[in-house]
């Protein structure tokens, strides 16, 4: 059996389009479509059912895109013993964080720890959206829920915190916030509910109540960025809005906290590249909570 196709045919399952997989996999459309044609002749079964809005896996496909996996997950352990013989780390991870640890946090750290290692590739992919790592979206997830099923390895990274914040120029012009009795008829700079992606990021109905006019954003880049600019009142992370002295945080006795977890796949969890950007992420939080007071 030719393992190319295999690969082929594995990243089409995951993807599910022969579209969007021949761009992950730098091919042309037609020669995935050719490879996956190829594939289900040698083996003389259909693995694929082709639709026009994307492909399904057959019951003979699922199978084999188990074992596919399965002989995946065997040769990155193989090629990480070997190459752990090597000083050097080298290969590709790629992160998957929510956009304001990955924006504000995990940018500038992780930059730092890919020019210390030249071989070493690092994709950070900082948005607000769930990764599978199961379908290897990402090689390493942050996420702010617990994740409770898979082959996942899991830890807590830490706790953080999120408070009520204007800027100062915001606060000048239209006057203090004293109470929450103060946020009647401002300006709510919060997310967009079709957009949520988790329970954790429900803290913005508590404020939401006072304040009937809302501006919504589908990012905490940002939702940052337009209280910075000292249009509206928004419910920020601490660790973030400490960077920017013209942001006050206003009453002190609503503070919401919430978690980070890092998880990574069983299958990958014990590849030297993996397991090196783990601990560096893990000691750079620690590092900042305890230097830099992140919580």
């Amino acid at each position: 059996m030719d393992w190319e196709r295999v690969r082929i045919f594995l990243e089409v399952a995951r993807a599910g389009q022969i579209r969007k997989a021949s761009q992950r996999l730098g091919l042309n459309h037609a020669t995935v479509a050719r490879q996956m044609t190829a594939l289900e002749k040698s083996l003389g079964t259909k693995l694929l059912e082709r639709h026009i809005s994307g492909c399904t896996l057959t019951s003979a496909g699922e199978t084999m895109a188990a074992a596919a996996e399965r002989a995946e997950s065997e040769l990155l352990k193989a090629g990480s013993s070997v190459g752990g013989a090597s000083e050097a780390i080298r290969g590709t991870v790629r992160v998957g964080a929510p956009d304001g640890l990955g924006n504000y946090f995990l940018a500038s750290r992780l930059a730092e720890f890919a020019a210390r290692h030249p071989k070493l590739v690092i994709q950070l992919i900082p948005l607000p959206r769930t990764f599978s790592l199961s379908r290897r979206e990402a090689d390493i997830a942050i996420t702010l829920d617990e994740p409770k099923q898979g082959r996942l390895i899991v830890s807590k990274l830490t706790d953080y915190t999120l408070s009520v914040y204007a800027a100062q120029s915001y606060l000048a012009r239209e006057g203090e916030i004293e109470t929450q009795a103060d946020l009647a008829g401002r300006l709510f700079i919060t997310h967009v509910e079709d957009f949520v992606y988790s329970q954790a990021l429900d803290y913005a109905s508590a404020l939401g109540r006072l304040m009937s006019r809302r501006y919504e954003c589908g990012s905490v880049v940002a939702q940052m960025e337009a209280v910075r600019s000292g249009h509206g009142i928004g419910i920020l992370h601490d660790y973030t809005a400490r960077q920017y002295p013209e942001l006050q945080r206003l009453l002190p006795d609503v503070r919401f906290v919430r978690s980070y977890w890092l998880t990574s796949h069983a299958d990958t969890h014990e590849t030297r590249r993996v397991q090196e950007v783990r601990r560096f992420i893990t000691s750079s939080i620690k590092a900042a909570r305890l230097g830099l007071d992140v919580v």
